[in-house]
């Protein structure tokens, strides 16, 4: 027990003295995303998704968390972390049900809280952002999905749904996420305007998702330095919360995009069920896919996103793809 306390307070102290110092007008991006289905007219499947989170200003990161990401990352360039609280909520096709369709989507929430790094490198023109991303939480009950449900359903006078009883068992919950993203430099198209080309790949390990993942995402615009596209939910590829202010000394930069990711899925907690015990389950697809478009306004320091998603089949017998926005807004304090 004497080993583990010093071990626990060696590491708040490192986190307390240690922090390599920032770029002196560089700043934290608080940002908020929140995904929802109801622009699309349904309350099915992945139905409900937000989360909140700080990205630091550059290489104002404590060492200790350095040094725990550098095996996964690498070498160490420019760098910030990240933290932040999320939750996501799925239910099934037919909310009115006490008694859920055994073969439709379970009920189930998830609720966490993340901690990672972003590593930001430029060569020869070409930009590159690798992340590292640890959540923890709990699936079931604890993650109070009902509870959210049941309140924003009476704010909207929508039904409430009938069937949280039946969700997934109270469950830890651990995702490991790393991506990588590439920034092909842009070209101006017309009118000062650019197009550029932004491939990524990504794995998750753990309880809740294990997957391969691949993709790419197309804008044409005014695309600011330091920006990666807007940020999404989990399964998806977290993306960049992180944007840098207007450039060229316009008072703001803009762009549309479209993106497409597909992932290899090995385990989905909210398909596959609880890990431990009897519950709830579909037999999930192997491949999933994700089409998207949107727009990305940056004016000053506050970016606004909006995201529109087709997510492909997830399940055998799933009634036709999720279909849900997303809206993100992100201030440089």
């Amino acid at each position: 027990m004497h080993r583990r306390f010093l071990f626990i307070a060696s590491i708040i102290w490192s986190l307390a003295i240690h922090p390599v110092s920032a770029e002196p007008l560089d700043r934290p991006v608080w940002t908020f995303t929140l995904e929802n289905d109801l622009p699309a007219d349904t309350d099915r499947y992945y139905t409900n998704g937000f989360r909140i989170g700080r990205t630091s200003a550059l290489n104002d990161v404590p060492t200790v968390m350095i040094d725990a990401a550098s095996s996964v990352l690498g070498p160490i360039g420019d760098v910030r972390w990240r933290a932040g609280l999320g939750q996501s909520l799925y239910t099934p096709t037919e909310i009115d049900r006490e008694t859920p369709n055994p073969t439709d989507q379970p009920y189930a929430a998830w609720l966490y809280g993340t901690v990672g790094l972003i590593n930001d490198v430029t060569l020869d023109g070409h930009s590159r952002q690798t992340s590292v991303l640890l959540s923890l939480g709990v699936v079931g009950p604890a993650a109070l999905g009902e509870q959210t449900q049941d309140f924003v359903h009476d704010l909207i006078g929508s039904q409430d749904p009938q069937g949280w009883d039946s969700q997934l068992d109270n469950e830890p919950a651990l995702l490991l996420t790393v991506e990588r993203r590439w920034v092909v430099p842009s070209r101006e198209i017309i009118s000062g305007l650019r197009a550029d080309l932004a491939p990524h790949a990504g794995l998750a390990l753990g309880n809740v998702f294990t997957h391969a993942a691949a993709g790419m995402t197309l804008r044409f615009g005014e695309p600011p330095n330091g920006d990666y596209g807007p940020p999404r939910i989990q399964p998806h590829t977290p993306g960049s919360e992180y944007f840098a202010p207007a450039t060229d000394g316009a008072s703001f930069n803009w762009y549309v995009f479209t993106g497409i990711e597909g992932r290899a899925v090995a385990r989905n907690i909210f398909l596959d069920g609880n890990t431990f015990g009897d519950s709830a389950s579909v037999e999930k697809n192997p491949f999933v896919m994700d089409a998207s478009a949107g727009a990305v306004v940056v004016i000053g320091n506050l970016r606004l996103a909006y995201i529109h998603a087709l997510r492909t089949q997830e399940f055998e017998g799933q009634a036709g793809p999720s279909v849900f926005s997303g809206l993100s807004v992100g201030w440089r304090f």
